[in-house]
């Protein structure tokens, strides 16, 4: 026992000092693994955000002032078509007139739309069955039998204020988030 003692002494150490060293490149060990894991594992979470282009377009503002009564516009928010249609009093009837209770997927037109501004309608432009654009945004397109909305991929209708009525679609068409920032200008997302 005395030469051991002997020949750490000797070494210029203790046994002490070759616990610490051994807990020192333990730690520094692991320190560097984990340095390592996190450099490999932040670009595999990375490339899952949104790309720059899908950011800049997280909300738009459209200026609706230049919509005239019973005309629609077509435009592109997240990559996706957006339909902007201001109500002519007699769809806002015809759409009011509707029994909830025969509807597939049953909304009225006041939960559609914001309180004071029932004229207009502000839905996603794709079809809830299968994703096609629906026609009825442009001047002169089919617009279904119920005088909104018409799929021609597979044929759904939906009435003047975008809700199902007859074909495959399950559901209406979808209301994004939005609110209107002035009296002619609508922010989206």
């Amino acid at each position: 026992m005395a030469t051991v003692e002997h020949t750490e002494q000797a070494a210029g150490g203790s046994s002490d000092d070759g616990v610490r060293r051994r807990d020192f490149i333990n730690i520094a060990a692991v320190s560097f693994a984990g340095v390592g894991a996190a450099a490999t594992l932040y670009p595999l979470v990375n490339q899952m955000n949104p790309s720059a282009d899908v950011l800049a377009l997280a909300s738009i503002e459209v200026d609706v002032s230049k919509i005239q009564v019973g005309q629609a516009i077509k435009t592109i928010w997240r990559k996706q078509p957006i339909f902007i249609r201001n109500l002519t009093p007699q769809e806002i009837s015809a759409a009011n007139a509707v029994p909830l209770s025969s509807l597939r997927d049953p909304q009225s037109l006041a939960e559609r739309t914001k309180p004071d501004k029932a004229n207009w309608l502000i839905t996603l432009g794709v079809c809830t069955h299968l994703g096609c654009v629906p026609l009825g945004a442009a001047e002169g397109e089919n617009r279904g039998e119920y005088g909104g909305y018409f799929c021609p991929c597979h044929g759904s209708h939906y009435d003047t204020a975008a809700r199902i009525r007859k074909g495959p679609a399950p559901t209406n068409l979808e209301v994004p988030e939005y609110e209107f920032k002035s009296d002619t200008v609508v922010q989206i997302g």
